[in-house]
């Protein structure tokens, strides 16, 4: 265990009655130090006595700033023992050009990945699973619900929706989902995928294992089969500090014939 009372607190913050609150300030110092690894994972934080003392602001000042820190993962509390620098999850780059499964995605970076099943089974459909995957009446919906994780960090909530007549036994997928549609010629060729960001709420934060109201993503997709038949219907929630999604762009070559304007 490192106390970050080495060269990290050489130099004493900048805190300027100009620059807003002095907790905030005293937050995103703490926060600089950390993402630029100058502490890390699992250094003591100084007391909150040499804090006050070091950064020429009141306890209170301190606790707030420690207090925001805590809620934002960035540092953790251990009753009897003191403040830590939070464990930082291995970041996860995805590619948006390619329609992959998550768990043949991360096998392509060698990564170990598990699944804990929250629901699967087959349901009436909602009124928006009817309209986007296109259902008649009477038809029914297999529905998946998991939490993924790699190295037991939860990453990911997925929940996917689709047709019963394309996945009548949701409960026979063992880990890839399109490795199992994959099997009876239902794997879908091309999806369309909507990103946005979101906060996470009580339920999915606990699942993830981080403060409610944490960053998060929502991601969207539907997919369809070669014939144009839309057959799933996902919506995840992506931690956001785990995850970066990377799209390459290319300039379009082709000179521009048409009017100018």
């Amino acid at each position: 265990m490192v106390e970050l009372s080495g060269s990290v607190l050489l130099l004493d913050p900048v805190l300027s009655p100009a620059g807003g609150p002095l907790y905030l300030q005293l937050k995103r110092w703490i926060e600089a130090a950390v993402e630029a690894g100058a502490v890390r994972p699992g250094d003591a934080l100084p007391s909150e006595r040499d804090l006050a003392a070091k950064a020429y602001v009141s306890r209170v000042t301190v606790r707030k700033a420690v207090q925001h820190l805590v809620r934002d993962g960035v540092l953790i509390q251990r009753h009897g023992s003191g403040t830590f620098v939070a464990p930082q999850p291995r970041r996860v780059e995805q590619s948006l050009s390619q329609l992959t499964s998550f768990t043949e995605d991360m096998a392509r970076r060698g990564m170990a990945v598990r699944a804990v099943w929250l629901d699967r089974g087959v349901y009436p459909p909602s009124p928006e699973e009817t309209i986007v995957l296109g259902l008649s009446a009477g038809a029914q919906v297999a529905r998946i619900a998991r939490l993924r994780l790699s190295a037991d960090t939860p990453l990911a909530i997925e929940r996917a929706a689709l047709a019963a007549d394309i996945l009548p036994d949701p409960e026979a997928i063992e880990s890839s989902l399109y490795a199992h549609l994959g099997r009876r010629g239902n794997r879908p060729v091309r999806a369309i995928q909507r990103i946005r960001a979101a906060n996470l709420g009580e339920a999915d934060a606990r699942l993830l294992e981080v403060p409610a109201g944490s960053a998060g993503l929502n991601i969207e997709r539907i997919s369809y089969l070669a014939s144009g038949r839309a057959i799933e219907f996902t919506r995840s929630i992506y931690r956001g500090d785990t995850y970066d999604f990377v799209a390459e762009l290319r300039l379009d070559a082709q000179p521009h014939n048409g009017p100018r304007r």
